[in-house]
């Protein structure tokens, strides 16, 4: 039997707190957030939101590991952790949970996993308009 292909790109991005974004960000790479993003996030290895940093959007990605603040769809393939400073609003799809004391969350959580067709799409998230 055949091992899978896995995809193992060793790239760490990052952008500094004082760094915004209004767009959208693909990466093949792990990548680090320390500022604030207003868009949606596809990843293909790990994510993880600084304690500073903010994001509106969704976050899709294999790992996802939460210390700041999220208001949005995240979509963890493997492990969606949230560290005692998270602060979520939103729905959580996952495939295994962590969560530290202190951490709060609003919103619906789905842990059965990622339906494998749903890991080749891209999550699409339409602002509502106040």
């Amino acid at each position: 039997m055949s091992k899978p292909i896995i995809n193992e790109v060793n790239a760490l991005n990052t952008f500094a707190q004082d760094t915004k974004i209004v767009g959208n960000i693909d990466s093949d790479g792990d990548l680090r957030m320390d500022g604030s993003l207003e868009g949606k996030l596809n990843c293909k290895g790990r994510v993880v939101v600084g304690p500073e940093a903010h994001v509106k959007g969704s976050i899709y990605a294999r790992n996802v590991e939460i210390l700041g603040n999220v208001e949005g769809i995240i979509t963890a393939i493997e492990l969606l952790s949230l560290k005692g400073t998270a602060v979520i609003t939103g729905d959580l799809i996952m495939g295994k949970f962590s969560v530290e004391p202190g951490a709060r969350f609003t919103g619906n959580c789905k842990m059965n996993g990622v339906e494998k067709n749903q890991q080749e799409k891209k999550i699409t998230i339409i602002p509502k308009k106040d």
